[in-house]
């Protein structure tokens, strides 16, 4: 189990991406096959010409190849797969080159859409260049002229790939190797605005032009409700409603709904493309002004200035006959639409937190 988080200010650790541990794996066992040296810790050097140290948990023969594992450490990120075992095996090949295969606990491509083509495993760009480069220059050092296939594990990691978008995207089997710099930057949003670019992608790919972005699980399941929409179409966006806004500009979807907890869809309202409570708040004044623009009187007004969350604001209004949860989809609608193309067609859903709908706009 990891630490609770600190409740006082620290510098946050860095760690190293899943690209990292298969590459430094798969390095370690194929210098043990083509030297007969093994070792309890590897040099790799990271895309933008970092080197760094990590420590191997074995590095072994294993009939006609060679295996080496390490832990996976994200560093203070909250990463799925910090502490996880990936483990590689290599065996040598006549031809030169690298071939790559998923194997325990890695998916496989299964939908278009994605960088890497169906049928292939979900080792992306970046970490098979990473591997690639390193055990060519190994082959080079010792006059090797032959390849390598390298087949890479995750233990457990079909079980964690649960916990990810990968099933939604159709990565079956496993997880994704994954990583652009090699490193993991703690609480990054780097890796979650690529996976929500990556399921408007498949959802485009596979023929969907209408797709709904939620901030969570209870709004997923009011666009089940009020549309229908498979899996494939509903994108979690979390807090990144900007991530999705922009990426429509290359991916050409004609309709958009966005669906979130009132308070949240009040702070795209309110022109914030980042929703987490870190970037953005409640702004309660604009609340009571657009409740104003209502017709609410001062005796409200006053009453939504000292809520204590957008909720209490929002039953406010609703006791006295104000139709906030409607404005401020409609503002939120005209801030999307800002955005967006013009000829995407874009509607908002507020939800309170038992998933019933408090304000539309847009709805055709």
């Amino acid at each position: 189990m990891r630490e609770e988080t600190r409740e006082t200010p620290a510098p946050l650790r860095s760690g190293l991406t899943t690209g990292s541990c298969a590459t430094a794996t798969s390095l370690a066992a194929a210098r043990l096959l083509l030297s007969g040296q093994g070792c309890d810790a590897v040099h790799i050097t990271l895309p933008k010409g970092k080197v760094v140290q990590m420590r191997l948990e074995f590095c072994r023969v294993q009939d006609e190849m060679a295996e080496a594992g390490t832990l996976k450490d994200a560093g203070d990120d909250p990463d799925v797969t910090h502490g996880a075992l990936l483990y590689s095996q290599v065996r040598l090949l006549d031809a030169p080159g690298v071939r790559f295969i998923a194997g325990e606990g890695v998916g496989t491509v299964t939908r278009p859409g994605l960088v890497l083509a169906v049928g292939e495993p979900a080792i992306n760009p970046v970490p098979r260049r990473m591997i690639s480069e390193h055990l060519t220059q190994l082959a080079c050092e010792l006059g090797f002229a032959g390849g390598f296939e390298v087949t890479v594990n995750v233990r457990n990691g079909a079980q964690l790939a649960l916990k990810t978008m990968n099933p939604r995207l159709g990565i079956l089997g496993g997880l994704s190797i994954l990583g652009t710099s090699g490193i993991v930057r703690p609480f990054s949003c780097a890796a979650y605005i690529a996976s929500i670019q990556q399921g408007i992608d498949v959802a485009h790919s596979n023929g969907y032009t209408h797709i709904a972005a939620c901030t969570g699980n209870a709004s997923e399941d009011t666009m089940r409700r009020v549309y229908d929409l498979p899996d494939i179409a509903l994108i979690e966006m979390g807090d990144f409603v900007g991530a999705v806004l922009k990426h429509l500009r290359r991916v050409p979807m004609t309709r958009l709904t966005l669906c979130g907890g009132f308070g949240k869809i009040s702070k795209l309202a309110a022109g914030h493309m980042d929703l987490h409570s870190r970037h953005s708040s409640i702004d309660l004044p604009q609340l009571a002004g657009w409740a104003a623009d209502l017709g609410a009187d001062a005796a409200l007004q006053q009453a939504i200035l000292g809520a204590n969350t957008s909720q209490q604001a929002l039953a406010l209004s609703h006791a006295a006959g104000i139709g906030l949860g409607d404005a401020v989809c409609a503002h939120a609608l005209a801030f999307a639409r800002s955005v967006v193309p013009a000829h995407v067609q874009v509607e908002v859903f507020a939800i309170d937190r038992q998933g019933g709908i408090v304000g539309t706009a847009g709805r055709p």
